[in-house]
């Protein structure tokens, strides 16, 4: 897991995951100025659960995780502790974003 760590950060990965946010962030500048649209809800509403479910998330749950797990020697007592904590927070917390990212997408197609 530390080397995925690592390797993710790239400038692909980093686009794939921050433009869509982007994006959301700009519809919902949109949907602010025309709200009587019948599509203007489910913008904001998958424009809300990509930002806060997904980065949100990845920020305030995943990323300190994995920075955690990286600050570890991986066969250290130590490790094996955080490891089996890790597993089952960074777990929960990849559901809670892939949950959140689902049902954006969902709302923006529903919006289309």
């Amino acid at each position: 897991m530390q080397s995925i760590n690592i390797t993710v950060i790239n400038p692909w990965f980093i686009a794939a995951f921050f433009l869509p946010a982007v994006a959301s962030f700009a519809l919902t500048v949109l949907v602010l100025k025309d709200w009587n649209q019948p599509s203007s809800i489910y913008l904001l509403a998958g424009t809300l659960l990509y930002l806060v479910g997904t980065i949100g998330v990845t920020v305030a749950g995943n990323i300190p995780l994995n920075d955690a797990l990286a600050a570890v020697q991986p066969e250290s007592l130590e490790g094996a502790a955080l490891w089996t904590k890790f597993l089952s927070e960074w777990t929960l917390w990849n559901h809670v974003r892939t949950g959140a990212g689902l049902l954006a997408a969902i709302s923006f197609v529903i919006a289309l």
